[in-house]
């Protein structure tokens, strides 16, 4: 992510995966400029590499849950 930096706050998932959606995510903010483009392009991104069914929120004014058995 040339001029930016990733920080993450709370993960659950293998170091190779982390890497692959910072990897993504910079894809992503170069290619659209709308929150809701970029997570369905991550979403897809996943969905595709790691089998669905993954969820993606973007913003800056957004609390979730989310757990999966």
């Amino acid at each position: 992510m040339t001029g930016l930096k990733a920080i993450i706050k709370s993960v659950d998932m293998p170091d190779d995966m982390q890497q692959d959606a910072v990897d993504i995510c910079a894809i992503a903010i170069k290619k659209y400029t709308m929150e809701k483009d970029i997570a369905a392009f991550m979403k897809k991104e996943f969905d595709r590499k790691y089998s669905p069914s993954w969820h993606c929120i973007v913003g800056s004014h957004f609390g979730t849950s989310i757990n999966v058995q």
